[in-house]
């Protein structure tokens, strides 16, 4: 430490402590002295200040300096589910009892205060969750996350985190409970609506009442004997009878064993035992018995004035208490949401305008945490299916004298005019920059398109030229295709004579194959059928149209075509006759014959098989056919 910072007089640090409270409303008073001293002394060093009315002089002439001093002091030490054994100990004892005390459907309150960067408030979460299920934690569960520290309360209602702060959950609970953008990982949206963050300095704040559960983790540590006494004070008040404290592992309850029953004093937890707990610092009202009967009747015509003043008020209004009754319906509220008198007493959540058109509850919730009103600006209410109407909503806390929480006001205040006439105006302000925006789009596209009509001219010009070379070039080619035609005449006139000489051909040649007596089939390369004569319809019964391009192999008559691959393929392959072959086959009348197959080679370009079929019958070697391909 720097020697120049001497140990300063204690009223030197007292008048520090009280101006950084009656200036930002951070009440360090209750801070133990030796390491508020450290942590203080810490900042005066790094901007060179030697004592505390110089730092407070500082501190007077610059704002940024107060968040500096915050962020030295508040020591944001947290992590999910944090000291591990403490937190099974709770997952597995101390939530199923306190589930199994609460009746079904009844609402369970979770208060962790000095949260922090929220993840102890998301570790409840989780935790809950588990124990409940995801349909029953999302409507019954509620918890609130508090902190002294803005700028770690701005990170927990974000609710994102990096990957190593992750690291104590397992996998799976990860993939349950966080979504993944980039390197950042964010909790569930639905579940998170169910954590309300908020401002709460539990040294001076009224706390949040009605819990089952109030987990507040090497929080007290930091502050002295007197302010821990108050602030258990406030924590015996805020706890329902039977309701659980959970502590850190550097903090105790000693002195409070008629208040707080231990549950287990290794893990730090404890329970409220029954009997009344008084509010904290609460004080008596005064009676006025010696009030006289003029003062009384004063007091009675002034209220009935306040209540006639909101009643006709031209707003909806509507007051509700802390215990979430309603208190007060104004005649606008009855009229434009159809209440009635009756449903004053009534608890608000029971009534349709607590979620519609905007979802209150939580709202007045977030009201008193963060002690500010909330407005809600030009809210959606659709009256019927044709008309909308728009609705500012603001949401006052209400604080007594005592600075404890007395209910909450809720006014609407008809917009849609206003609305309506900002919207047409929006639109008609988008219609005319989009019209200035299509009209400089024209304008450049006319010079664009006079460009292209100047280059149009040129290119046609150019055009012209060329359709006159092209035109003398297209008469030199028609003389030229004249003189192809003729050409082209005299081959078609000898193609013809070449063609009628072919036919005779093959007129021939097919009446030489029918006259003879044996099967002739003439097969192409590829061993499909080019010609099948009259012998061997007769000897087979297939007619030449059945068989014409088929291949050889795959029709079915009465000749087993197999055993004469080998001898059709020896004459493709050598170009050579194969054969005599004999065979044992049936005719077309179902005889059961021997035929002497004969394989020749068919000289052309494209190769082929002359086969000759003779039909031997069974016993004799007299020959059926004669002649030969």
């Amino acid at each position: 430490m720097d020697d120049r910072i001497a140990a300063a007089p204690d009223e030197d640090l007292e008048r520090l402590l009280v101006f950084v409270r009656d200036s930002r409303g951070f009440d360090l008073t209750g801070y133990k002295r030796s390491s508020l001293v450290r942590r203080i002394r810490k900042r005066m060093m790094a901007v060179d200040v030697v004592d505390f009315p110089s730092y407070q002089d500082l501190l007077e002439t610059s704002a940024e300096e107060f968040e500096q001093l915050f962020n030295t002091i508040l020591i944001n030490v947290t992590g999910f589910f944090r000291d591990p054994e403490a937190w099974n100990y709770l997952q597995r004892d101390i939530i199923p009892e306190l589930l199994s005390d609460i009746p079904a459907g009844e609402e369970i309150r979770v208060w962790s205060a000095g949260c922090s960067s929220g993840e102890e408030a998301y570790s409840l979460a989780i935790a809950f969750a588990e124990a409940l299920g995801v349909d029953d934690y999302l409507k019954r569960v509620k918890i609130y996350g508090t902190d002294v520290d803005e700028e770690a309360l701005h990170e927990a209602r974000g609710g994102t985190y990096s990957a190593r702060s992750l690291e104590p959950l397992s996998a799976e609970l990860r993939e349950k409970y966080f979504e993944q953008s980039n390197s950042r990982f964010s909790f569930r949206t639905d579940l998170r609506r169910r954590v309300i963050f908020g401002r709460h300095d539990i040294t001076r704040d009224a706390p949040i009442s009605r819990l089952n559960l109030l987990t507040c983790r090497n929080t007290l540590m930091y502050f002295n004997v007197e302010a821990q006494t108050q602030i258990i004070d406030r924590f015996h008040f805020a706890l329902r009878e039977e309701g659980y404290l959970f502590l850190g592992k550097a903090e105790m309850l000693l002195s409070d064993g008629d208040r707080f029953e231990v549950s287990n004093m290794r893990q730090r937890v404890f329970r409220r035992r029954p009997g009344e707990a008084r509010r904290p610092h609460q004080t008596l009202p005064v009676a006025f018995e010696a009030a006289s009967v003029a003062e009384k009747r004063d007091a009675t015509r002034r209220r009935l004035l306040r209540d006639m003043v909101l009643d006709g008020a031209p707003n909806v209004m509507i007051a509700i208490d802390v215990d979430g009754n309603v208190e007060m319906i104004n005649g606008q509220a009855r009229a434009q949401f159809g209440l009635t008198p009756h449903d004053v007493g009534r608890p608000f959540r029971d009534l349709e305008i607590s979620y519609r058109p905007v979802e209150l509850r939580s709202l007045i919730e977030l009201a008193h945490g963060e002690r500010r009103s909330i407005r809600i600006n030009a809210a959606e209410r659709r009256v019927n299916s044709d008309d909308v109407q728009y609705l500012d909503v603001t949401v006052q806390p209400l604080w007594g004298g005592d600075g404890l929480p007395v209910g909450s006001s809720v006014m609407f205040v008809d917009v849609t005019a206003t609305t309506r006439l900002q919207r047409e105006i929006k639109r008609n302000r988008e219609d005319l920059e989009t019209a200035y925006e299509e009209l400089q789009s024209t304008n450049e596209e006319l010079e664009t398109t006079n460009e292209e009509l100047q280059s149009s001219i040129e290119e046609l010009e150019t055009t012209n030229e060329e359709l006159q070379s092209t035109n003398e070039e297209l008469e030199t080619t028609n003389e030229e295709l004249q003189s192809g035609n003729e050409e082209l005449e005299t081959m078609n006139e000898e193609l013809r004579v070449r063609g009628t000489e072919l036919g005779e051909a093959r007129t021939y040649l097919e009446g030489v194959l029918a006259s003879l007596a044996a099967g002739v089939v003439v097969l192409d390369g590829e061993l499909r059928v080019w010609s099948w004569n009259r012998g061997a319809e007769d000897l087979w019964g297939l007619r030449t149209e059945e068989v014409g391009r088929q291949e050889f192999f795959s029709l079915d008559f009465g000749l087993p075509t197999e055993k004469l691959r080998e001898p059709l393929a020896e004459c493709l392959a050598l170009s050579r006759r194969t054969g005599p072959v004999k065979v044992d086959a049936v005719n077309r009348k179902g005889r059961a014959i021997t035929c002497t197959i004969t394989c020749s080679p068919l000289d052309s370009s494209g190769g082929g098989v002359v086969i000759l079929m003779e039909q031997t019958e069974p016993g004799t070697t007299r020959v059926t056919g004669a002649g030969s391909a």
